[in-house]
């Protein structure tokens, strides 16, 4: 069995940045909106039934995310209930949206507690998950992301019933700078959000420059909420780099317009997964869908055959799509191997159904291992999957995209990495 740090702590959860609520319709096929949040709601799970609570952005400054992974969750749920759901019955799918902050996020997770949620499958931003996880752990709700890739769920004391399916920054910060070298690249700027995600990116990013001999302006570190950004230009083209890596959301659509306008090109633009959207054109010119054309982007995103599937519904938009799909599968085998959805026997299989057991890679497949008394080892939508023992991920697939042809997002490679070594 898993063996994880159980500190029931109450935890006063902090922020990091980002989003807010929503609301939305009822579905046939028992799956529920959820209309609004409320402060104080106690967990009420079901006994006998999976219930998924999702908390992902269909709107705020993260929205351009959320179709990946709201397809992703979706897909999973149907999987899973064509083989027969979890332990006999269907797994219930409550929807809740992420919205523009973290406090509204946790608003929408107590309703989604109320509302008979035994798993959470989010939040998108680190900064939301750090809102509620204290309340997870408080309530013995397991919560899997696909997208938060903050170091500070490693080894923080309330995560023991978090995990997650996408590696830290530390996992994606080599592949970024890897590629710009690849390309030929020697004067690289760093242009970073000033919060805790592009802070500890844009330096990793930086530092792996550097040791592979570039020479880096910056980190350069913004405000996001700041009316213009003349300022960053301005220091990038006085540097004159022959590359600029950008690591924002979507007001990083300004900066790429000022760059070009100063005489930067596309394809010396790359970004990280903050930008990794086929939206993101809209933020730099909406009146000429080739302005980025050459630009990449780099971030976690689903096998081939995954992103294939998810294509037409997301108007090929990928990231963090796999990862998330693998969230609820997961959760499903964990609750199907512990038969249980206890929310401390789901967390304590989690790590042993996707390791050390007879490889599946379908949940209709795994469940019938477990069916005939086998140990599995599950592999999905985002690759190889091996989870260590405080919920990281040790391998990773990362999805390589450049705008081509009038602004579409085309995956041009990928890079499967292993954690361990």
């Amino acid at each position: 069995m898993r063996q994880r740090r159980w500190f029931r702590l109450v935890a006063a959860a902090g922020a990091f940045s980002l989003l807010a609520a929503a609301c939305g319709d009822d579905d046939d096929g028992g799956t529920t909106d959820t209309t609004e949040a409320e402060e104080g709601a106690e967990a009420q799970p079901a006994t006998d039934q999976l219930v998924i609570g999702r908390v992902l952005p269909e709107t705020g400054p993260l929205s351009f995310l959320g179709p990946p992974m709201i397809v992703g969750t979706d897909l999973a749920v149907e999987d899973i209930n064509a083989a027969g759901g979890v332990l006999g019955k269907e797994v219930k799918l409550i929807k809740g949206d992420e919205g523009e902050t973290p406090q509204i996020a946790r608003e929408t997770v107590n309703r989604l507690l109320g509302d008979g949620a035994n798993v959470i499958i989010g939040a998108a931003a680190s900064g939301s998950s750090q809102e509620f996880i204290g309340t997870l752990s408080e309530n013995g709700i397991p919560q899997c992301s696909g997208s938060n890739t903050s170091p500070s769920f490693t080894d923080q004391e309330n995560a023991d019933f978090y995990f997650r399916t996408v590696p830290p920054d530390e996992a994606v910060a080599p592949i970024i700078a890897d590629r710009v070298i690849e390309d030929g690249h020697t004067s690289v700027a760093v242009v970073n959000r000033a919060d805790d995600y592009g802070n500890l990116l844009g330096d990793l990013i930086a530092q792996r420059l550097e040791e592979s001999g570039a020479t880096v302006e910056g980190p350069i570190s913004y405000d996001p909420e700041a009316a213009t950004f003349d300022a960053e230009v301005s220091r990038v083209t006085n540097a004159s780099p022959d590359a600029v890596v950008l690591v924002s959301f979507d007001e990083g659509g300004q900066i790429a317009a000022g760059l070009i306008e100063a005489g930067i090109t596309p394809d010396q633009l790359y970004g990280a997964d903050g930008v990794f959207g086929p939206t993101f054109v809209e933020q730099v010119d909406p009146a000429n869908e080739s302005v980025i054309d050459g630009m990449t982007v780099i971030g976690a995103a689903g096998t081939k055959e995954f992103n294939d599937r998810i294509a037409e519904q997301t108007n090929n938009n990928f990231i963090y799509g796999g990862q998330t799909y693998d969230c609820v599968i997961i959760a499903a085998l964990a609750a199907e191997a512990a038969q249980s959805v206890d929310g401390q026997d789901i967390i304590d299989a989690v790590q042993d159904v996707t390791s050390g057991g007879t490889k599946c890679t379908t949940f209709e497949e795994c469940k019938q291992l477990l069916e005939d008394g086998e140990d599995i080892d599950y592999d999905g939508a985002s690759g190889t999957i091996e989870l260590n023992e405080p919920g990281d991920p040790t391998t990773a697939v990362y999805a390589i995209g450049q705008f081509q042809d009038g602004g579409t997002l085309t995956i041009v490679d990928s890079r499967e990495v292993d954690l361990t070594e």
